[in-house]
């Protein structure tokens, strides 16, 4: 059991007591074990997304075609932690996403409703003639409009170096890691 929760800490960085916990949890089964951290983290980074992020820091990345630029403010709760090597990883990873995913907004809340709107008006007049019944055209313009949200929002973006998880769960993952409450606070991209 003890090469199971050693393993697992390679695997993720998490503290020993949680994979211990992990480990026990799953029965000594590695992938149950860390879908049951990755359940833990998203529970554990929704209680602390209450904590205030007080400091932080600004991440650069400018791709090496000299066309594109990215900067990033990345927040946490302490100093000790900006100053932390794995944030400031994290901090460059984000810059990457945005980088190369071109993300509107943080989340999709933040998508102007006015902007939805006309987005609703040419998906329902795409689908006018399609031949579909018109009780269905609404919920699938919901649907469209929800998916579009979430394809423009950073946080709902499929994370580009593992698309099964989006970048909010790899925000969790860090702050599981970390033990700290993680936020993006804003980003801009320049590009040529």
């Amino acid at each position: 059991m003890l090469d199971k929760i050693k393993q697992l800490r390679e695997i993720t960085g998490i503290s020993m007591a949680e994979c211990k916990k992990a480990v026990e949890e799953s029965k000594g089964d590695i992938d149950k074990a860390l879908d049951f951290l990755h359940r833990q983290g998203k529970i554990k980074a929704q209680k602390k997304a209450e904590r205030i992020t007080k400091t932080g820091i600004i991440e650069g990345y400018i791709h090496p075609n000299k066309k594109i630029g990215v900067l990033l403010e990345l927040d946490c709760e302490t100093d000790f932690v900006a100053k932390n090597k794995e944030f400031e990883g994290l901090a460059h990873e984000l810059c990457l996403q945005i980088a190369a995913m071109s993300p509107q907004y943080i989340r999709p809340e933040e998508v102007p409703e006015d902007f939805l709107n006309s987005e609703k008006e040419i998906y329902k007049e795409q689908l006018k003639n399609s031949g579909k019944p018109e009780n269905l055209i609404g919920g699938i313009v919901e649907g469209k409009i929800k998916k579009y949200c979430e394809e423009i929002s950073l946080l709902t973006q499929p994370f580009i170096k593992d698309n099964q998880k989006t970048v909010q769960d790899i925000i969790n993952d860090y702050i599981l890691k970390i033990g700290e409450n993680i936020a993006v606070k804003r980003f801009s991209i320049f590009q040529i």
